[in-house]
């Protein structure tokens, strides 16, 4: 997935403010799933919710205003309840700018509480 770097994206210094991987890959993890068919609100329709339980970025080169950077998703580990995506993101040159995961939980919209994650939906999941 490419990445246009708006001027509403970056800092005072023209670079990338750090917060705002956390929204991009957030993107890349819905693009993720969308391109097996999952569909998150589906999912929040039945009453189960997906929730960040963990997030970790290194943040290695700057990316600017104007830029056009890669961003790409994988899935590294599941288990029963959580899903742990990592998210790279690379300039033109193809250098690394940052990388990241983030660990998500299945919660059951009714208690809040932890449950396990949806047969079909794993199976979706780990299909990719």
């Amino acid at each position: 997935m490419k990445i246009r770097i708006y001027y509403e994206d970056t800092d005072c210094g023209n670079v990338v403010y750090y917060a705002n991987y956390l929204k991009y890959m957030e993107r890349g993890r819905t693009e993720y799933l969308r391109e097996r068919g999952i569909e998150l609100d589906t999912y929040h329709r039945r009453g189960v919710l997906f929730a960040v339980a963990e997030v970790n970025v290194k943040y290695r080169r700057p990316a600017r205003y104007n830029d056009l950077i890669d961003m790409e998703t994988t899935l590294t580990d599941t288990s029963s309840i959580t899903f742990v995506f990592e998210t790279s993101f690379y300039n033109q040159k193809g250098e690394l700018l940052a990388n990241g995961t983030a660990k998500m939980v299945c919660i059951d919209a009714g208690t809040n509480r932890a449950c396990k994650i949806p047969k079909e939906l794993a199976e979706r999941i780990q299909a990719g």
